[in-house]
Order: structure tokens, then C-alpha cells, then sequence
């Protein structure tokens, strides 16, 4: 179904091939899993594949990509629409209409289809991806996840032979993950799809592919394999195989079910053991709500909600999709007013502060980072920062550097991967090291090495006795670095306690670990390690 025949990819400007010498095949039905570090060149592989590289991006492609016989250098993405449906890093960059329904049946309109296929297959795919209740929703008054749902669904009404998916579950809750994973097995498995999928989140997909497609980046050659091969060695890998490198079993399992049957004799040898976790030093409130009410027009988004969160802390806010997760942080910035009750950042009603006092006192990594981004290279973006935030020059950079070593300083801001684009934007509002961080969804894009590194300086700033509030859906995130979790549900605050006792039990938000090692307390592969040398 899909061939790459010796293919490599330059962009205009590069020093180097963003692809180097290409050659895989993709059969018809199968589930391809392409994985690799953040700026690898995973997304110019999947663009490939429908066009957009070279016709849209620009550059230079040289061999061939065939699409169910058909050579990419003489058909444009227009002319794959019939055969090829794509969904990007960025929902919102690819919506063309302003309603949920009218984007599902945006690409049938295009293809000519009759009204009543259009209508059937408009219901399916509402119902399909739980889209039924916003379907009359503007696309802009969405959550992230609900336009990730949404842009899947796009893709899918036009029933293409291949889709192709840019990180698809990165800003979709595990429930609402575990379901786009079941219609994407079905669509596999009943009707011969092909699915090719990039995916940073490996604990949520791996069990599913077919086959592994490893984009190393560099000089490095693209591999193809089966999934438990390419585990083995893979630099990239889900918590499920560490925990499986680290014991020492074979074949490595890459499945939560699997691994269970393999940890006999690991949860006999950690019986006895604890793992150790170091309490947060707490001080001085840096947020608290009190009874806050905030909707959007006839959506009612939080319904008071009381909270306080104290500098030393990292709090992770978790819960379903349109949750309220967002509109809090947005209403601690000050991007969003209250309708009754109270939100006080770093002791101030933040609409009360002006720009250069509030950007000191707590800063917002929004959703979509490129909102922050508006220099015409990483370089001027870096020294702007500085520049602001009154710091050392090279400060920017430097945590550019810790989080996303190989970013190009002469690149523009929006030519960068989405993973390398949300480094920057952390980087620029680390710059300013606001006694209160606020973080949406930080980890979409980044890779396992690029989460461990923001979570170390996660845990520098809170020993610092900066406060922490991460809006995220990553539950391995949230076992490595959260010292408490809130879960919000229909804008109410349902649940508040240690990071431990909150996610172990919970069958939605418990990690990997957890539940491979259950009922033993430990949620990730470092505590693990650690019983181990401490038994040793």
C-alpha cells in the first residue's frame, strides 16, 4: 500500500537531509508505529506519504513514495484526498469550517459524495469518536482534546484506504485515548486500512502496531520492524519495557496483561519494599480559588471550585476532556473572568495586574506554545526572553539547550517540530522563573528523554519553592514528578490528594508500573530500580 524507495528529504536552507535514503514498505492493513526522539523527522516521513512533502513544505525530494501505485511527485495532496486522509500535530491548523459537523463533512463535500452517504457517515463517526454532544460546538470553543477527536473524525468520514496520524492521542484523555485506539484496531482489522501513526506516548499505542518504523534522526538510517524486536534496543521505550530491560525478562512484553504474567517473581522480590519519596517543603499560598464559577456563554467550564496550592509544590490537574482543566489555569493568568467566587495568583487577583507585573508574578505554557512565539528565529526568541525577563543573556538558550539539545538557533519558531516549538515556549516562560508555573498539556511532542529533563527542572523549581499546577493527561508525567493530584469532572473539583494515593488505585489514571505491580505501592521504573539496589 505504501512504498519508500530510497527517499530523502531537504529543506530548503538545511545542512542536512531532514530524511536520509528511505526504503520501507507498508502492506495494505497494517498498523505502522513510527517512532523516534522530537525532531527526528517522524512528521516529514508522514507528510511523505500524502504530499505534503515536497508540494507544500518545499525542498527536495528525491526517490519515490508510492500510494496504492500512485507516485507523490506527480499527484498533490488534492489528488491523494480519495486514498490518503492525514491529521496533523495541530487540529486547528487543518479545520477549514466552524462547527464539529460541518468538519466531519467538510472532506465528503470535496469528494462529491451523495447527501445521504454524507449524512450516515456523519453520525457514525459522532458516535464513533463521542462527539454527539458538541457536534453544534463552534471548533474554537473546544478543548484539545475535543479537536483532536474531531480532526480524527474528519479524516475518517471519507472512509480513505490510508490514514495518517500526527501524535493523534496526545491531547486525549486515557479513556477517550483507549477508545481513537479501539476504532483505529477496527478500522485495521474489519475493513484493511492502513494506519501509520507517530506517536510519543508509546505506553498507549505499542501493543497495537503491526510493525515499529524507527526514525533515528541524523546520519542514522530509517528501521523497520516488529514491534517486540525493535524494543529490545529501541532509545525510546514505554515504561512497560524498562520495567521488562530492567528484570531481565524475554521476550520483552509490551502489553500491561503481559507484563503482569512475567512480574511473578519481581512483585515476590519487591514484597517486602517501599519505595521512597522525599515530601515537598511547602510556604507561603501562591494560588488559591475560592468558590469560582467561570462558563462560556451557556457552558458552564468550572462550578466552584476551591483550591490552594503553596510554593514547593507540583500539582498535576487531571480528568476527561472539557473537564475544566484549562479554563482554570486560563482563569489564574487572568485570560479568563470569573462569574462569582474567586482566583488569586501569588497573593493578587491577577486581573488587577498589569502585563509586566503578572508575567513575575505567574506564567502560562498555553495549549498551542506557537501562541508565545512570535520572533523571526529560535535565536531572537531566546534573546527577547532575556531581554524581558531583565536576566543574564544565553539564559533563554541555556534551558532551550537542557530541554531540546539539537534545536537550530537560525530556525523560525514555526519550522520546528511540535515538541521542539513547546520546548521554546517552556524555555522562554522559564526565562522569567515566575513563583507560579502554570503548564497545559506540556508534554505533547516530547519524547521520554525531553519529559525527564523537564521534569527534573520541574523539580529543581519546586525545591526552589516555586508552585507548579500541570494540566495534563500523561500519567507517567504525573508518577514522576507530581507531589498532588486534583481530577476535575463536569467543571467540579471531585477529587484532591497525594500524588500516590490519588492515580495507584484509579483504573483510568493509574501508570504502567502501577498496574503491572499491583498492589505494591510503586508507580514508576525508578522506585523500582531503586528497591532493587537498596535489596541488593
Amino acid at each position: 500500500m505504501i512504498e519508500f524507495d530510497r527517499v530523502s528529504v531537504t529543506y530548503d536552507g538545511a545542512s542536512e537531509p531532514a530524511l536520509r535514503d528511505v526504503s520501507l514498505i507498508v502492506p495494505e492493513g497494517e498498523l505502522a508505529l513510527v517512532i523516534g526522539r522530537t525532531g527526528s523527522g517522524k512528521s516529514t516521513l508522514l507528510r511523505a506519504i500524502n504530499g505534503l512533502v515536497p508540494h507544500f513544505t518545499g525542498g527536495t525530494l528525491s526517490g519515490r513514495v508510492l500510494v496504492d501505485g500512485r507516485d507523490t511527485r506527480e499527484y498533490r495532496p488534492r489528488d491523494l484526498a480519495d486514498v490518503v486522509g492525514m491529521v496533523g500535530q495541530d487540529p486547528m491548523a487543518g479545520f477549514v469550517t466552524d462547527t464539529v459537523e460541518d468538519e466531519l463533512a467538510y472532506s465528503m463535500e470535496s469528494l462529491g459524495m451523495a447527501p445521504d452517504v454524507m449524512r450516515r457517515r456523519v453520525e457514525e463517526t459522532l458516535d464513533l469518536l463521542g462527539l454527539a454532544d458538541v457536534r453544534d460546538r463552534a471548533l474554537t470553543s473546544l478543548s484539545g482534546g475535543q479537536r483532536q477527536r474531531t480532526a480524527i473524525g474528519a479524516a475518517l468520514t471519507s472512509h480513505p484506504a490510508v490514514l495518517v496520524l500526527d501524535e493523534p492521542t496526545s491531547a486525549l484523555d486515557p479513556q477517550a485515548a483507549e477508545e481513537v485506539l479501539a476504532a483505529l484496531q477496527r478500522l485495521v482489522h474489519d475493513l484493511g486500512v492502513t494506519v501509520v501513526l507517530a506517536e510519543h506516548r508509546l505506553e498507549r499505542v505499542i501493543q497495537y502496531a503491526d510493525r515499529v518504523i524507527e526514525v533515528p534522526g541524523g546520519a542514522a538510517a530509517v528501521s523497520t520492524g516488529l514491534p517486540g524486536e525493535r524494543m529490545v534496543t529501541a532509545p525510546v521505550a514505554p515504561p512497560v519495557v524498562e520495567l521488562g530491560r530492567l528484570a531481565g525478562w524475554s521476550p520483552l512484553p509490551l502489553s500491561v496483561r503481559d507484563a503482569r504474567r512475567a512480574a511473578v517473581a519481581l512483585r515476590r522480590q519487591l514484597d517486602s519494599a517501599a519505595p521512597v519519596r522525599a515530601a515537598a517543603e511547602l510556604g507561603d499560598e501562591l494560588a488559591r480559588c475560592s468558590d469560582l464559577v467561570v462558563g462560556y456563554g451557556n457552558v458552564m467550564a468550572l462550578r466552584g471550585v476551591s483550591l490552594s496550592v503553596k510554593s514547593g509544590e507540583v500539582v498535576a490537574l487531571m480528568g476527561r476532556n472539557g473537564a475544566g482543566k484549562s479554563t482554570l489555569l486560563n482563569t489564574l493568568v487572568g485570560i479568563l473572568p470569573a462569574r462569582s467566587g474567586t482566583a488569586v495568583a501569588s497573593g493578587t487577583d491577577p486581573h488587577q495586574m498589569k502585563p509586566a507585573q503578572l508575567v513575575k508574578a505567574v506564567g502560562l505554557v498555553p495549549q498551542e506554545p506557537a501562541d508565545l512565539l512570535y520572533a523571526a528565529t529560535v535565536a531572537d526568541e531566546c534573546a527577547a526572553a532575556d531581554s524581558d525577563f531583565k536576566v543574564p543573556a544565553g539564559s533563554c538558550r541555556a534551558l532551550l539547550e537542557r530541554l531540546a539539545p539539537d534545536v537550530a538557533l537560525d530556525l523560525h519558531p514555526r519550522d520546528l517540530s511540535e515538541g521542539q516549538r513547546l520546548c521554546l515556549a517552556l524555555a522562554v516562560v522559564l526565562c522569567g522563573a515566575p513563583p507560579l508555573l502554570l503548564l497545559d498539556e506540556p508534554t505533547r511532542g516530547l519524547d521520554y528523554g525531553a519529559k525527564r529533563r523537564l521534569v527534573a527542572i520541574l523539580r529543581e523549581l519546586a525545591a526552589a519553592g516555586h508552585a507548579v499546577i500541570l494540566s495534563t493527561h500523561d500519567v507517567e508525567m504525573v508518577a514522576e514528578v507530581a507531589t498532588r493530584v486534583m481530577v476535575l469532572a463536569e467543571g467540579e473539583l471531585v477529587s484532591d490528594g497525594e500524588a500516590a494515593e490519588v492515580i495507584a488505585g484509579s483504573p483510568t489514571f493509574a501508570p504502567q508500573v502501577a498496574k503491572i505491580l499491583a498492589p505494591l505501592p510503586f508507580l514508576t521504573v525508578g522506585e523500582v530500580a531503586d528497591a532493587l539496589e537498596r535489596a541488593s
